[in-house]
């Protein structure tokens, strides 16, 4: 580590000088590479060593004291991992929450998952959630790290943090085309370029198209990405790597809501897979555009500085249908299945997101170790305006619809007169950060960190002011301890917090919601070092979440308003085990199991499947080279809601309805060819035993999941 300015440049040239120089350069040189994130991690196989995401130390994810989730490229290619979604469906601990098709909320270990990022740096979520179809082909691999991650984020929930890594230039010139055909007429078509273009210059292109139907009824989907990033040798000390990318995202017959899950006797509706309560002129379209600079360059033999900035601008345009019960005390008839009336909206949101991150790392030695150090700061700001406007009243307000069995989406198009409202909301992060890895021994490690954030918002949203203004300093201690060369355990213990608008009785305030997390936990190589094991225990506590508590007169208006109060607290505490790598010879795989208690609010108790588990697996035979086969499967627990009760129309009035998800498993399968060295096909199954099941219990509402459905792919390196 002494030679790190010296590696630095040697990095710099070599890895724009030659022909590949993870190849050619010692083991030394590589680490520096992926340091410094110029050709990254050379990945063969499920097991990962590195998560950028948890720290920016550089710490393997055996040295991180918090459980790590990676699904790499070699993953997502196998399994035709082409969206965001179905990337997380297939890591530990996540449950993607589709509670319509193209809004979506996240949630792990019991809590909303809302700390999205992108190389390490971003924003929660607007809203804690995403909309449209997020394509995978620009990233290289997709980090979980479970759990607070007080150092990176801060803000936020104690659930998890998801780091997306954007793919960068590598030094081997490589071309890739990629396409394939699906069910319901899918069709994909992605390219990917990279190499040297000078002896200081590297750079990469990558595009997709994703088009196609689906099992829902009148739903399509048409997704286009390009990403170009190039890498800049300023000096023999300093790397400049620019990136934009353009990602647009547009669905016919979108869902807004979902369908209704019950009649009015309480007996289970149990529509086709194939329902969709959206109309025959709904859509959505997401425009997103992501520009990225980054700079890093080595300030002496023992230190390095980093500069980053990210600028992102969305524009959404939507046009909305929604249906509900005309009558709640009647719902719907369970003999005609009539009861739904319905109304439009168009909804419009623009956000503009900038975030700068700088930051200085280095060692320094003392007491006979070497001790690893970061500091630095971060300023972000997200400012965002939408925009809802309704009509109820188009065609007497969309009269008693048939059975949504027989819906065909026909329904006059609105003209959007009867009411306006929206957002306008500026949201500011100023944060500074200090982390260190201290070596008491050889073997005893301890990191001591904390950063402090100062949140603030300013606007209204629906007519509700959203303002909020609060700094809290988030603290995170860490300890591993190497047992031998192969085995090491752990413990950790950090926080978030995020400022509240919601205001109590006496129209003041609430508490910043606050969320504290504790691991311990132990993390084994295996197999030669070929697999990693991992297995944790975790407790978390999230205080002050601002729950229901009526109307209240405010006393400088006189007007009924909404209050709240703040729970006294939810916990969560459960298991997660998790072995990625090579299982024996030609066996690879990733497997996973958690096990945890949910306890503080019954609601989130009953929606929040607490037993998961989760594995992909492929096979490379012996003794036919060039032909694999694999397999994922993922199981959750069974979920439930209460929904009300049964209405005085019915003989048993007054029963409490509750919607069932009995637990079920989602088998998937593949198998591959390598035909030459360059051609090569591959087939999936998705579901291929046609399960039958509810994609979420989040909301009220909720849609069936896709059943048994293929593709086939064809894939050509030049």
């Amino acid at each position: 580590m002494k030679m790190q300015k010296s590696l630095l440049a040697v990095c710099v040239m070599s890895a724009l000088t030659s022909t590949y120089a993870v190849a050619e350069e010692p083991q030394q040189t590589e680490q520096v590479i992926e340091r410094l994130k110029i050709t990254g991690e050379k990945q063969e196989g499920y097991k990962s060593s590195s998560a950028e995401g948890a720290t920016k130390l550089g710490l393997t994810i055996k040295e991180t004291p918090q459980s790590i989730t990676v699904i790499n490229q070699q993953q997502i290619k196998d399994f035709g991992l082409d969206d965001i979604n179905s990337v997380l469906n297939s890591a530990s601990a996540v449950n993607v929450e589709n509670v319509e098709t193209d809004r979506i909320y996240y949630t792990s270990r019991g809590f909303e998952l809302n700390n999205f990022q992108i190389d390490g740096v971003g924003l929660p979520l607007v809203n804690s959630n995403t909309h449209g179809r997020i394509d995978t082909a620009l990233y290289e691999r997709v980090e979980v790290i479970h759990g607070a991650n007080g150092i990176m984020t801060g803000v936020g929930s104690p659930a998890a943090t998801v780091n997306m890594v954007r793919k960068r230039p590598t030094s081997e010139t490589q071309i890739s085309v990629e396409g394939s055909l699906g069910s319901w007429s899918n069709k994909r078509l992605e390219i990917d370029a990279s190499g040297k273009l000078s002896d200081r210059v590297r750079g990469r292109v990558v595009a997709a198209a994703d088009n196609g139907e689906s099992y829902l009824d009148r739903y399509e989907n048409d997704t286009k990405v390009f990403y170009g990033v190039f890498d800049f040798a300023l000096t023999d000390d300093t790397m400049l790597t620019v990136g934009h990318s353009e990602h647009k995202s547009h669905t016919d017959g979108n869902m807004w809501g979902a369908l209704t899950l019950y009649y009015g006797d309480g007996t289970p509706t149990n529509y086709d897979e194939s329902t969709n309560v959206a109309a025959d002129w709904s859509q959505w379209e997401v425009s997103e555009s992501r520009s990225f600079i980054d700079v890093e360059t080595a300030l002496s033999d023992n230190w390095n500085l980093r500069a980053v900035y990210n600028r992102v601008r969305t524009d959404e345009d939507s046009l909305l249908f929604y249906t509900y019960l005309g009558d709640a005390e009647l719902g719907l008839d369970p003999e005609t299945g009539l009861g739904l009336v319905g109304y439009g909206s168009e909804y419009d949101l623009d956000d503009k997101q900038d975030t700068f991150d700088v930051y200085a790392n280095g060692t320094f030695e003392a007491w006979g170790q070497l001790h690893e150090v970061v500091v630095g700061a971060n300023y972000s700001r997200l400012d965002y305006v939408d925009v809802s406007l309704y009509d109820f009243h188009t065609g007497n307000g969309f009269p008693a619809m048939p059975s949504l069995a027989d819906w065909d989406g026909n329904t006059p198009f609105p003209e959007f007169t009867d009411g306006r409202d929206g957002s306008v909301i500026d949201n500011t992060q100023k944060a500074v950060y200090a982390q260190a890895r201290l070596a008491l021994t050889s073997d005893l490690k301890v990191l001591l960190g904390g950063r402090y954030n100062d949140f603030q918002t300013d606007g209204v949203g629906y007519g509700v002011d959203q303002s909020r203004d609060d700094a809290q300093f988030i603290p995170y201690v860490g300890v591993t301890y190497a047992v031998n060369d192969s085995i090491t355990t752990y413990a950790s213990y950090t926080e978030t917090f995020l400022a509240q608008s919601e205001v109590d009785r006496n129209f003041e305030r609430l508490e910043p919601l606050t969320g504290k997390n504790s691991e311990i936990g132990i993390k084994a190589d295996l197999f030669g070092d070929k697999a990693l094991l991992s297995a944790a225990y975790f407790h978390i506590k999230q205080e002050n979440l601002a729950v229901g508590d009526g109307d209240a007169e405010n006393p400088s208006t006189g007007v009924l308003e909404p209050v709240y109060r703040a729970a006294e607290g939810i916990t969560s505490e459960g298991v997660e085990v998790e072995l990625a790598g090579e299982l024996f010879t030609g066996l690879q795989g990733q497997v996973s199991a958690t096990v945890f208690d949910v306890d503080g609010d019954q609601l989130v108790e009953d929606y929040t499947a607490e037993k998961m588990f989760r594995t992909s697996l492929t096979y490379q035979f012996q003794s036919l080279p060039d032909v694999r086969v694999g397999a994922t499967y993922q199981w959750k627990d069974a979920t439930s809601r209460v929904q009300g009760t049964v209405g005085p129309a019915y003989d048993n009035a007054g029963e409490t309805i509750v919607t069932h998800q009995p637990s079920y498993g989602l088998l998937g399968l593949m198998a591959s060819w390598q035909v030459t060295d360059k051609l090569a096909v591959r087939v999936n199954g998705y579901n291929v035993t046609d399960e039958k099941y509810l994609n979420s219990l989040y909301w009220a509402q909720g849609f069936y999941g896709a059943p048994a459905n293929y593709s086939a792919s064809v894939s050509y390196q030049f």
